[in-house]
Order: structure tokens, then C-alpha cells, then sequence
């Protein structure tokens, strides 16, 4: 289990050269998880190619499951950017699914970061990461829109698209340690779709 750090909220960026500096430390995090699994990825290996002092690291990312998370909410703001909509006539069911399973192929292809992104995510449970609580709430947002419930969405269907967000994660996280194949997990993220969106 990773040492995480509670000492203190981690820091958001405000001035541009924050922000840059912010997002060198996420891509050079993206880089370093791609090649290493979460264990060996390194904070001074981070700190070092995204140019910036170890301290400045800590600062916005208290760890590496801060970190990691904060790799996983810049994917799902894009995401969220993207703002990807149900097409006219097509079903809400088929919608969702596709975005899930096409999202399933694509964290596949990276498996190695996607491992460190959805585990930091599961550690992360236990801290008050505002990352993490972003991450769930925007993740819920494009769900509902996809599934046409995001005008005044019930607490139901609420319900609804969180209970989908875990079981896609789950699914995910059995298909990225080779537990379940590709094939069978788009098959029960359809049925899942199905079952909770019908």
C-alpha cells in the first residue's frame, strides 16, 4: 500500500506559470506511468522531467496517489470538454455503452498507466482529495447527458449513473489485470447499460 500523505489540501494553480509548470507534471507523469508500474514511478523522477523542484511537486500532489488522480481527472476533463452528446435518434443505452467500451480500449492500449490511475483512484477513497470527488461528479455529468437524464435528473437516476460508473470501473480494473477479457467485459458493460439505464 503507497504512503499517503494528509498533512495538508493539495495546492491548485492560478497564474499561467503555474499552470504550466502543473501541467509538465502531468504529462511527465503520464510518461514515467507508461513505462513503470505505480511502485517504481519515482517523485524525483517526475519532479526532474517536468523541470520543476521536488518541492513544487509535493505542493500540488502531497503523493503519488494524489498524483496519479490528478492524471486521471486531466483525462476526464478532456473527456468532459469534448462535451460528447447523445446523436439525434440514437438510443441512450447504445450511447453510453459505446463511450464506456471505446474508453475500455483506450486505458487498454495504456495499460500500465491506467493501472496506476484506477488504483491511485481506489486508495484514494479514503482521502478528502477534491480531485477524486471531481472526477466522480464530472463522470456522473457525462453519463446522465449521454443517457438524455442530464436536463433535471431524478435522485434515481442519479443513483443510476453512479451505480454504472462503479460497475464500469470494476469491469475495468478486472480487464487491465487480465482477469477478464476485452470481449466479455464489453459484453457486460452493454448488459450493465441495459440493465441500469432501460
Amino acid at each position: 500500500m503507497p504512503r499517503i500523505s494528509e498533512g495538508r489540501p493539495p495546492a491548485e494553480p492560478s497564474s499561467a506559470g503555474q499552470k504550466d509548470r502543473y501541467l509538465r507534471m502531468l504529462r511527465a507523469a503520464v510518461r514515467q506511468g507508461t513505462a513503470l508500474d505505480f511502485e517504481h514511478v519515482q517523485m524525483q523522477d517526475i519532479a526532474t522531467e517536468a523541470e520543476v523542484a521536488i518541492a513544487t511537486l509535493y505542493r500540488y500532489f502531497p503523493s503519488k496517489v494524489h498524483l496519479f488522480v490528478g492524471v486521471m481527472k486531466w483525462r476526464v476533463d478532456r473527456l468532459d470538454q469534448a462535451r460528447i452528446i447523445t446523436e439525434p435518434g440514437q438510443d441512450a443505452i447504445v450511447a453510453v455503452s459505446e463511450l464506456l467500451n471505446r474508453m475500455t480500449l483506450d486505458m487498454y492500449a495504456e495499460r500500465q498507466l491506467s493501472l496506476s490511475m484506477i488504483q491511485s483512484m481506489i486508495f484514494a477513497e479514503s482521502l478528502t482529495s477534491p480531485d477524486h470527488a471531481h472526477i466522480k461528479f464530472v463522470f456522473g455529468e457525462i453519463i446522465l447527458r449521454l443517457a438524455q437524464w442530464h436536463a433535471d435528473p431524478t435522485d434515481d437516476q442519479r443513483r443510476r449513473a453512479w451505480l454504472l460508473t462503479q460497475c464500469w470501473f470494476g469491469v475495468l480494473m478486472m480487464v487491465l489485470n487480465g482477469s477478464r477479457s476485452r470481449a466479455l467485459a464489453e459484453t457486460d458493460i452493454r448488459r450493465a447499460c441495459e440493465l441500469l439505464l432501460g
